[in-house]
């Protein structure tokens, strides 16, 4: 609810590596035969259709989730680009690497010099739907682990002599997959979200113990690559910050040896189990756990486990923190669905099958396509929408100065006003005495004692922002200086 003070002016293969490898291996000697082109422009018609489909899901995100998604990249990269914007605590004690806001600020720096830096250009699954196209480094952190985790498994399989080679391009031509593509990859993760060293480690061990040259996997491929990103984005950091810093060592200290993540709630240790990723998967579930026993890649479901299991060691939990290894269970469904659409069951009739798994992918979208429809557009949308109000009515001269009564980064700031006025939120920096109670936690305990105690005349502010279940306690404070403005969607 904005508040504005009165004015005049208004068929799934076998998993790799299990089989006969004389089915899987490819020989140079073999008779090269072209794939019939449907092959390859079925290949680019899956790509096309899953760029199209993710673009589409970014547009129609209009709500908000996280307040990281705002003020740990958008706000910085403006900051970064425009000047102005506001830096959480976070940046004042080195604990955020400016990795991930500098591909932001990138794209502010080409919208500014287009000129085309306007609010409206500053627009940017269930689950999937919801949250991978937001701006968090989480976001950022899964396309890093995916992408990485694929060319991991492929160099391995790769090595074994069980890769298989699309026949569209010869064998002698191509060139075998390299596994420090895959830890470069894995130390860009790392670089913009430390803890995805708890996936890494997992994967790294598993090879290292299994891998016959050891000195050379850890010498040549692992340290080089791992202190060569180190120092890229420290040197980065130390750049930006002014001053020598190591982020992922403040990060670490912060929120692992120190249980500063604490500060903002905590859960029960199996909470991820029995509530936070069981919500995230959903319906897919059953058929993720199918999928698992079908395909008995036990090496990627234990690698869900393992990040599962560490995550639920740390006090403060999110669903966030564990997306990277979501899709990793989406793979388990489609292997489960590929499987159901393509087996034939004695004394049982194709359509019978066929009906299942028709079924199976109708009771999917029924039960996560209007979920994720409500939770991008409706769900919590109204901190997001005010302001663009904001930025619209300061476009038109009429906004001078903004405060926002309500639980600290509850909405979007200068990354999405893009004008820069004075603007006053609670703060909610933690303190170093335990008990101590920041500002926000003072105005949700007593809305009408604190603004008087803290703002007194609130009449130096044009525009007032709070949630409904603050301003009726509020209505005596705001109604002679302040007139409600109706929203609507």
């Amino acid at each position: 609810m904005s508040h504005r003070r009165r004015s005049n002016a208004a068929g799934p293969p076998p998993p790799e590596g299990v089989g006969d490898s004389s089915t899987a291996q490819a020989s140079s000697t073999e008779k090269e035969r072209p794939d019939p082109p449907s092959v390859l422009g079925s290949e680019r018609r899956v790509l096309a259709l899953a760029l199209a489909f993710r673009a589409a899901n970014a547009l129609l995100v209009r709500t908000y989730f996280n307040p990281d998604e705002h003020w740990q990249c958008l706000e910085v990269a403006h900051r970064i680009v425009f000047g102005y914007g506001h830096l959480t605590w976070e940046w004042k004690r080195g604990l955020r690497s400016y990795l991930h806001p500098l591909v932001f600020a990138a794209l502010y720096k080409i919208l500014a010099l287009l000129h085309l830096d306007t609010p409206w250009f500053m627009l940017v699954n269930w689950f999937m739907l919801f949250c991978i196209t937001r701006t968090l480094s989480n976001s950022m952190e899964t396309v890093l682990t995916i992408t990485g985790l694929y060319y991991w498994f492929v160099a391995i399989e790769s090595s074994k002599g069980t890769l298989v080679v699309p026949r569209q391009k010869p064998a002698s031509k191509q060139s075998p997959p390299s596994r420090k593509m895959a830890l470069l990859i894995a130390a860009l993760a790392c670089a913009i979200r430390p803890t995805s060293a708890i996936t890494w480690l997992y994967v790294g061990l598993l090879d290292f113990i299994q891998t016959k040259s050891k000195s050379r996997f850890l010498f040549l491929e692992v340290i080089p690559l791992g202190v060569f990103v180190l120092a890229v984005t420290t040197f980065l950091d130390c750049w930006m910050y002014g001053s020598r810093v190591i982020v992922p060592l403040n990060f670490l200290k912060f929120n692992l040896f120190s249980s500063g993540g604490d500060y903002y709630g905590t859960h029960v240790f199996h909470w991820y189990f029995s509530q936070g990723f069981p919500s995230m998967i959903w319906t897919f579930l059953p058929f993720s756990i199918s999928g698992i026993m079908k395909s008995r890649e036990w090496r990627l479901a234990g690698l869900i486990v393992w990040v599962l299991a560490v995550y639920s060691i740390l006090g403060h939990k999110e669903f966030r923190f564990v997306l990277p290894v979501l899709p990793l269970m989406f793979m388990f469904s489609g292997y489960n669905l590929a499987a159901m659409a393509q087996f034939k069951g004695k004394g049982r009739s194709e359509k019978g099958h066929l009906s299942r798994f028709r079924l199976s992918v109708i009771l999917l979208i029924l039960t996560n396509v209007p979920m994720a429809l409500y939770m991008s557009l409706y769900h919590q949308r109204g901190t997001e929408d005010v302001m663009f109000y904001l930025s619209r009515e300061a476009h038109d001269g009429r906004v001078k100065s903004v405060l926002f009564l309500m639980p600290c980064h509850s909405t979007p700031y200068y990354s999405t006003l893009h004008y820069n006025l004075p603007m006053r939120f609670l703060d909610c920096t933690p303190s170093e005495n335990k008990g101590t109670l920041d500002e926000s936690d003072r105005f949700l305990m007593n809305p009408t004692d604190f603004v008087g105690k803290v703002f007194g005349n609130l009449s130096s502010f044009s525009h007032i922002v709070l949630f409904e279940s603050e301003e009726r306690h509020l209505k005596l404070l705001l109604h002679n200086s302040f007139r409600e403005i109706p929203w609507q969607y």
